[in-house]
């Protein structure tokens, strides 16, 4: 999952879509919607009340990631109530239901039945892979759209459901992009690979293989570790012997730090590159003089280059503190889905759901639209080293 600024759970080797003649969107500016009212959210005689559903990693290991999203959700209901909409010529106020799953896939499709059994109108969650390809089938089942943008797992909108989108590139695209620099821009020629065997991270290092031996890169190990421990010597040790001068890590921020400590301790010094999970403040933190000189892409453009960046940091901050990753991303699906609505003069899922699938919406991270399938168009990748204990865009 998105940073000290995102891309948001999304061309990627550093090209900027051009977004001629649109307007950028305003953080406080959404038409009335209209004429329909739903049968899921509760209606009183002069009110109705439409509940958004986030779910994700309130606990654990990656409660920061999964408090940034709920933040960005919760961002972009404050604003449309702000803005007074109506529907039906009643007024109509959004409200968030938040549900925590720690990451964990057992508990994934049990936060997700809550939902379901509430009667959201639309979800949008959850922070990791494994968690939500099991809980998307409950969505689906329940004809309820659900938006992941902090899922980069190509599976997710492979299963023909119906209402499922990814706000953010897939790692399809972000493979491509890493092995890209890993052979092309850094030269390595003996590359080692290190996942998490969560699902985003066996994913992840199943594409980035993919594309390296594309590019006729020379894979030397592959290796792996729970994304539960945090001593890696005895894999480290074996990727050790195989003398590489890169090794790509794929999974999160909290097994990239020790990664990158025991790397060192160990001796070697390889390049350490990793993929969109390990771009936050916290693997800076964690990491410390360790994390000098690693290599991430990150789904999207820089923050200071999103269409709506800078104006969002700004109101972001200001209530909730410091961006960790994707919550512009799930701002922009809870936007989305205020926009959908206004286009179907409805909130009912069975109704509004399809005009999702011809929106186009100029977010705060970009212009978006969907394919068939419900990914991205457009997406885009960024690659970043730290520099000097933060995060710089590569140029």
């Amino acid at each position: 999952m998105p940073v000290s600024h995102p891309s948001s759970r999304r061309a990627r080797t550093w090209t900027t879509l051009a977004l001629i003649g649109l307007p950028l969107v305003s953080l406080t500016t959404l038409s009335a919607c209209s004429k329909k009212a739903s049968d899921h959210p509760d209606q009183t005689a002069n009110q109705t009340t439409v509940t958004i559903g986030y779910v994700g990693a309130l606990t654990g290991a990656l409660a920061h990631y999964g408090k940034d999203e709920e933040n960005g959700v919760r961002l972009a209901i404050n604003d449309i109530n702000a803005e007074h909409p109506t529907i039906a010529g009643k007024p109509v106020t959004f409200k968030l239901q938040s549900e925590d799953d720690g990451a964990d896939p057992r508990n994934a499709t049990s936060a997700a039945q809550r939902l379901v059994d509430a009667g959201v109108a639309a979800v949008i969650g959850h922070t990791t892979s494994s968690s939500t390809l099991p809980a998307a089938g409950l969505y689906n089942a329940a004809g309820i759209p659900l938006f992941a943008p902090a899922v980069t797992n190509p599976g997710l909108t492979q299963q023909g459901y119906a209402y499922v989108f990814r706000p953010i590139a897939s790692d399809v695209q972000q493979g491509k992009s890493l092995a890209e620099i890993a052979v092309t821009r850094l030269h390595a020629q003996r590359i080692a690979v290190f996942d998490d065997r969560s699902t985003y991270g066996i994913g992840m290092a199943d594409e980035f293989e993919k594309s390296v031996k594309a590019l006729h890169g020379q894979l030397v190990a592959r290796e792996s570790g729970s994304d539960k421990e945090t001593d890696f010597n005895a894999p480290l040790t074996r990727i050790k012997s195989q003398t590489p001068d890169l090794i790509f890590f794929a999974g999160n921020d909290g097994q990239a730090a020790a990664i990158a400590q025991q790397i060192r301790n160990l001796g070697m010094t390889a390049q350490f590159l990793a993929g969109d999970g390990v771009h936050t403040p916290e693997f800076i933190k964690l990491a410390g003089k360790y994390a000098e000189g690693a290599i991430s892409t990150l789904v999207g453009l820089p923050l200071d280059k999103m269409p709506g960046g800078p104006d969002f940091q700004k109101h972001f901050q200001q209530q909730f503190g410091s961006i960790q990753l994707f919550s512009p991303y799930y701002y922009d699906a809870t936007r989305i889905v205020a926009k959908a609505m206004q286009a179907a003069d409805s909130t009912d899922p069975k109704v509004y759901g399809p005009k999702i699938k011809s929106i186009d919406y100029q977010g705060v991270t970009n212009r978006i639209q969907f394919d068939a399938h419900g990914d991205l168009l457009h997406g885009q990748i960024t690659a970043y080293q730290v520099q000097g204990a933060k995060w710089v865009e590569l140029p």
